[in-house]
């Protein structure tokens, strides 16, 4: 991942957070909705939110605009560097994904927006396994990623639990408009032009990277699939989980 570089606002503030960037997310209205309904469940949660993968920042940014008490993590030192020159209030530590320096239960929110892109596919278990160890009960993670036809996963084609799409135990999301009888995950996809799956993708990317923070323990609150805009070559896909409440 490579820094982007800013430019003046043109309005004039010396908020280097307030500058909207290609690839802020500030600039895609339905990514904007994803990233304040997280942080509207990761505040009723309480504790701090992990942006895991934060490159540059800018998810970091946004989710502290948002009232959280958001902190960045990558395994680039450049990229911390970048982001601790450009965001100088907000926290940023360089360290793995799969092996966060934060305790059990200790956070309320982790967001990865596309840092799972950047792992061979193999690590992949291993870090929704580590989303669900640092989440309190009731904390959320936001997960976004490339999800075009021929993304691998682990376990995909050899029918193991890898590869489902779906809760465990068979409650799978409901598809289309609302959660099925109110309370369960809703299922937003269309047509993917040929590059993707072309629903809610249980054999799919969506479908695949799902089954895997389902087998973390984590419940689904939605999914949804984007296709995407002119500057992007694959659909966009995005996982709303929740660590269910202690028993």
């Amino acid at each position: 991942m490579t820094a982007t570089s800013r430019h003046p606002d043109p309005r004039g503030s010396s908020d280097p957070a307030a500058v909207a960037l290609p690839d802020d997310p500030a600039v895609r209205p339905l990514d904007r909705a994803l990233l304040d309904a997280f942080a509207a469940f990761a505040r009723g949660a309480g504790g701090a939110v992990a942006d895991l993968g934060c490159g540059p920042g800018l998810v970091t940014a946004y989710l502290a605009r948002r009232g959280l008490r958001a902190f960045g993590v990558d395994l680039s030192p450049a990229m911390v560097a970048v982001a601790r020159r450009t965001y100088p209030g907000l926290r940023f530590e360089v360290g793995r994904t799969a092996a966060l320096d934060v305790a059990d239960g200790a956070l309320g929110g982790v967001v990865s927006w596309y840092g799972t892109d950047r792992l061979p596919p193999e690590e992949l278990p291993e870090v929704c396994a580590e989303f669900a160890r640092v989440l309190a009960p009731g904390g959320h993670a936001l997960v976004a990623f490339e999800a075009g036809a021929g993304r691998p996963f682990p376990g995909a084609g050899d029918g193991g639990a890898d590869a489902g799409g779906g809760l465990a135990g068979g409650g799978g999301p409901a598809e289309g408009g609302g959660p099925a009888g109110g309370g369960g995950p809703v299922a937003v996809g269309g047509p993917a032009g040929g590059d993707g799956p072309a629903d809610g993708g249980d054999g799919g990317p969506l479908g695949m990277m799902a089954g895997l923070l389902a087998g973390a323990g984590l419940a689904e609150v939605a999914r949804v699939l984007r296709q995407p805009d002119e500057r992007e070559p694959a659909p966009r896909g995005f996982l709303l989980y929740r660590k269910p409440p202690a028993s």
